[in-house]
């Protein structure tokens, strides 16, 4: 017998086993008994729709052993708010309370989507960002500063609970400790340009309506150069940069800069395969430097970058220049 089997609290119910593990099964999965037990008596209470302690307690303990099955979250999501309107408790409480069992079961499991759409659920509810989430999420990036899921979850609390202001010097923070955090450029752009979204499009207000803030790109571009400066290998600030110059119209005004990396008639002191490649594209906007953004593309087709070989030699070939072998 197992533990449910044998518990006078579970007597009344009768579980439901899994309907592929019968003897001509093809291929069960080797499910642990405990965990089958466990799922069996979900099923049935699921089936009777069973909103109560015991129920809540049950998708804890299969929780614990598949954190993992959305819809175990689910419905432990609709537990959570039927005991509170049955038990006319504090919903504010509740949840934070909620939050301080998830925040446990999110160290133990760092990777688990399930976890942060079930976090984002109990967040909308609450009317105030608590003090303890921001440190929180700063001690999960701690452990994995490129948590994809995490990241994500950040963007829509900062987009939900309008902490715009407040976001920027965090993603300096992270960018000073480690420049190469492309997450934390990412995370740069976003909270920059995403805070006047226009909703029919899904485009930023720049993009719509042609605005572009000068000084906003200024203080961005010097951003992006002196980072550059400290790892002229680092791809994330010369992404960012591109970005920032795109949306301005040019990456001429650059050229000088990049060219401090990448001397085309000195190739063994190139510095950077990405200055490289941002001088390929601001040569090539100029018809008379077309030469210069094939030689560009050489350089990193045959001795900068060549694992990408075919895509420099691509690259040549919309220059209508031939191919080059690495």
């Amino acid at each position: 017998m197992g533990r449910y089997a044998d518990s006078e609290e579970w007597a009344d119910i009768v579980p439901i086993p899994q309907k592929d593990c019968g003897p001509n099964t093809l291929a069960a999965i080797a499910y642990d008994e405990e965990y089958s037990e466990a799922m069996s008596y979900f099923r049935a209470i699921t089936a009777k729709d069973e909103k109560s302690e015991r129920a809540l307690e049950l998708t804890e303990e299969i929780i614990s052993m598949n954190p993992a099955h959305y819809t175990v979250w689910l419905y432990r999501a609709s537990i959570l708010f039927e005991l509170q309107k049955a038990n006319k408790t504090n919903l504010q409480e509740d949840l934070l309370e909620e939050l301080r069992w998830l925040d446990e079961v999110s160290l133990e499991h760092l990777k688990n989507y399930q976890i942060w759409h079930h976090r984002q659920m109990l967040m909308s509810h609450l009317t105030a960002l608590p003090r303890t989430e921001l440190p929180f999420l700063a001690h999960m990036l701690s452990k994995d500063s490129k948590n994809y899921h995490v990241w994500s979850y950040r963007q829509w609390l900062v987009r939900h609970f309008s902490l715009w202001d407040a976001e920027l010097p965090y993603t300096d923070l992270l960018i000073t400790a480690d420049v190469r955090n492309n997450s934390a450029w990412n995370h740069r752009w976003f909270v920059l340009f995403s805070q006047d979204v226009d909703p029919e499009s899904g485009l930023g207000m720049d993009e719509v309506g042609n605005i572009v803030d000068e000084d906003l790109i200024d203080r961005e571009v010097a951003y992006a150069q002196e980072k550059i400066k400290l790892a002229p290998q680092n791809q994330s600030p010369w992404s960012y940069l591109r970005g920032l110059l795109r949306k301005r119209g040019s990456l001429a005004e650059c050229r000088g800069f990049a060219e401090e990396f990448a001397d085309l008639e000195r190739e063994d002191q190139v510095r950077s395969s990405h200055a490289l490649d941002f001088l390929a594209d601001c040569y090539a906007d100029e018809e008379k430097e077309k030469e210069k953004a094939g030689r560009a593309l050489e350089l990193l087709a045959r001795k900068y970058d060549p694992i990408r070989k075919n895509y420099w030699n691509y690259r040549r070939g919309l220059l209508g220049l031939g191919s080059v072998e690495a």
